[in-house]
């Protein structure tokens, strides 16, 4: 079993500071856990509701600067043009020469990072291929065009997240893919819970902050009327800060959640109206 004990060592005094989390549940426990047994990590959740800062804080947390490794975290957005080889690596014409460029994945893989696919059925179906050989006990990376094979280092630890209510059946995990992961759930946070995330990432009143928390409540519920995403934390969040800067709560949220969430006009204005009567002018 690999070690991890110098995560328990005090960090650096010029290290930055955490990035800001709010447990919702049991999540930093779990997901220590699964560092701790080199195992992958899988977050579901919809937009917005906090997966990718929860994965910065939790590398921040556990993988503490170290001269072997320039980075904790290497995050990759994924889409449907990225293939193995953004993943993997390439080779490269330098002047007169052809030089071999590690990819994300190989960097992480070499140098013990956390490495964070977002969004991870985006991408084409190779790359899928490509981690099974590092989400089981192998935990190697085979780089063909290298003929090589690398042996996960101690540290590396593999973390994919995807909206399930946004995906369509086509790009859904395959149960094969799904069982080799330890899963987390996302969900958006309770009222409480996100007008203090609200209040502590813009820095506005706690009393705004819960009517922005309530509004993203009234919001979400609009999904069982066509509404296609939920409003995520960070629109609210983006409206407390144009508050915080001295807009008026009506204005801030018609730029943010109202037009923000979409373009149907009839949708907007039922956002509008939601808006209108949480925040009285």
């Amino acid at each position: 079993m690999p070690s991890h004990s110098r995560q328990k060592g005090e960090a650096s005094s010029l290290r930055e500071a955490a990035p800001f989390y709010l447990p919702i549940g049991d999540e930093i426990r779990i997901f220590e856990a699964a560092f701790e047994q080199s195992l992958p990590v899988l977050l579901k959740g919809p937009t917005g509701c906090g997966k990718t800062r929860f994965v910065e804080h939790m590398a921040w947390k556990l993988m503490p600067p170290a001269a072997e490794r320039p980075a904790s975290l290497i995050t990759v957005a994924c889409n449907e043009d990225l293939t193995a080889s953004d993943l993997v690596g390439r080779y490269l014409v330098r002047g007169d020469e052809t030089v071999w460029m590690d990819g994300p994945l190989t960097q992480a893989v070499r140098t013990g990072a956390i490495c964070y696919l977002d969004e991870i059925v985006e991408a084409r179906k190779d790359t899928m291929v490509l981690i099974h050989p590092l989400t089981d006990h192998r935990r190697i990376l085979p780089i063909d065009k290298l003929n090589e094979t690398i042996t996960a280092h101690p540290d590396f630890m593999l973390v994919v997240s995807y909206n399930p209510g946004y995906q369509s059946v086509l790009k859904d995990l395959k149960p094969s893919t799904r069982q080799r992961f330890v899963t987390l759930e996302f969900s958006y946070p309770p009222r409480d819970k996100e007008a203090e995330i609200i209040a502590h990432e813009s820095g506005v009143s706690m009393e705004t902050a819960v009517d922005l928390a309530h509004l993203g409540e009234r919001v979400r519920e609009l999904k069982a009327s066509g509404l296609e995403e939920g409003v995520s934390a960070r629109l609210l969040v983006y409206a407390g800060q144009l508050i915080q800067l001295g807009l008026t709560p009506r204005q801030a949220c018609g730029a943010t959640v109202v037009r923000g969430l979409t373009d149907d006009a009839q949708t907007q204005e039922a956002v509008a109206e939601l808006v209108a009567s949480i925040f009285a002018e």
